[in-house]
């Protein structure tokens, strides 16, 4: 087990006072760290003997942490009582005075995360892994039906349009990765990806509930059954379009070609849906029109690379591994080698 570094026998008697003036419960008892270091910090824990689970900002927060909690907070208050899947919220804190941060209490889902682990069940039966995709795919379709509108996720949704705002904002971002050993220059392609993303822009459709980063490494899956337990990870949430989810998915897909290797455990052991059943699936749970599919699996790319080449940037500066930024920066060039392709008429994700 890793060393706790993520409730301190400070933060368990701040957080137990906590808990006794909500009238959640009183004792806190098996911590067990779930994840830990620089990205948001989840713990396994017994409240009372009932097992709950603590999301927090790293132990040594970014400036946007407790806003990205109040975020997470948010999408799950407002997907209470609907059919998608995701972890029930307990209640949440901002009072800075109990940990420091703001943080949440959820429910403990009965799954397992097929980016770390493969149940049994899924090595023994074929039927189970092929099925599991199918129901996540249809869990993303009813995601962005979720009603938003006056819930606590509308207060995040920005005004104006979310698509023309995407190869901006991702074009600063590349920007940013600049420094003495790295350009945004030496990423040549991006720059007529961009080009073909902004003139073949589709409208804006209404906007919906969106998961962010949806691949098998930020979801639960059920023991017994070939279902999606849980969405998780939403610190990338928002009101957006949510067929740039279906997009996201379909890229990071783990069948070739498989640009981040998300789920790939259980891709290895074969049978896995195909993305057009996915898409099938995704369209009979009530998704979206797909028309303008491939512009969506283009800006998929496009988004991700630009995502994963931080690495390569970080690792110039001496601040990432060799292996690491080397391997993302050939994954990032290739996806948007993938996204030019598509964006020619030639999309291998479908």
């Amino acid at each position: 087990m890793p060393v706790d570094i993520s409730l301190s026998e400070a933060d368990r008697e701040a957080l137990q006072r906590w808990l006794r003036r909500t009238g959640i419960g009183s004792t806190v008892s098996d911590v067990e760290p779930l994840t830990g270091g620089s990205q948001n910090i989840v713990v396994r824990l017994d409240v009372d003997g009932q097992p709950m689970v603590l999301r927090r900002p790293p132990e040594h927060p970014r400036p946007t942490s407790d806003n990205t909690m109040r975020r997470e907070i948010a999408v799950l208050q407002t997907l209470a009582g609907t059919t998608v899947p995701h972890p029930e919220l307990i209640a949440g804190c901002e009072d800075l005075d109990v940990l420091g941060v703001v943080f949440y209490l959820m429910e403990a889902v009965d799954g397992f995360n097929p980016g770390t682990e493969t149940d049994d069940a899924y090595v023994r039966e074929p039927d189970m892994r092929h099925r599991v995709g199918l129901s996540y795919a249809a869990g993303l379709a009813r995601l962005g039906t979720v009603q938003w509108e006056h819930s606590p996720l509308a207060a995040i949704k920005r005004p104006g349009s979310f698509l023309a705002r995407q190869v901006p904002q991702f074009m600063r971002l590349l920007e940013s990765y600049r420094h003495e050993h790295y350009a945004p220059e030496s990423f040549p392609s991006v720059g007529a990806l961009a080009q073909w993303l902004e003139s073949d822009r589709p409208p804006d459709t209404e906007p919906g509930v969106m998961h962010g980063d949806a691949h098998l490494n930020n979801v639960l899956l059920r023991r017994d059954t070939p279902e999606l337990a849980a969405f998780i990870d939403w610190e990338m949430c928002t009101v957006g379009d949510p067929l740039l989810d279906l997009g996201w998915m379909l890229v990071c897909w783990p069948e070739g070609p498989n640009p981040i290797d998300a789920g790939a455990e259980l891709a290895a052991l074969g049978g896995l849906a195909t993305r057009a059943e996915l898409l099938e699936a995704y369209l009979a749970a009530g998704g979206r029109d797909t028309t303008r599919l491939d512009w969506y699996v283009a800006m998929a790319c496009f988004k991700l690379a630009i995502v994963i080449e931080g690495t390569w940037s970080r690792y110039l500066a001496g601040q990432a591994s060799s292996e690491a930024g080397e391997r993302l920066h050939a994954s990032a060039q290739n996806l948007i080698e993938l996204g030019t392709a598509v964006a020619r008429g030639d999309n291998p994700f479908v």
